[in-house]
């Protein structure tokens, strides 16, 4: 049996939350457990969509990439 191990260069991942707070929260701890597989923060991309009942949605598209690439 042959174990092959490769280092993740880049991820994308996706958050949503109701609020602004909430969604730094997710984010940050999205980034304190990809520091630990050596990926930093790239980019961050961000939205906000208001409801026709006023309720806000918040999403951000955060892409890890390997650190020091």
């Amino acid at each position: 049996m042959n174990l092959d191990f490769k280092l993740l260069e880049d991820k994308v991942e996706f958050f949503e939350a109701l609020d602004i707070k909430e969604l730094e929260k997710k984010i940050n701890e999205k980034i304190d457990h990809n520091r630990a597989i050596l990926l930093g923060v790239h980019s961050v991309s961000h939205q906000m969509h208001v409801a026709e009942d006023g309720r806000r949605f918040y999403s951000a598209v955060v892409h890890f990439r390997l650190q020091g690439k």
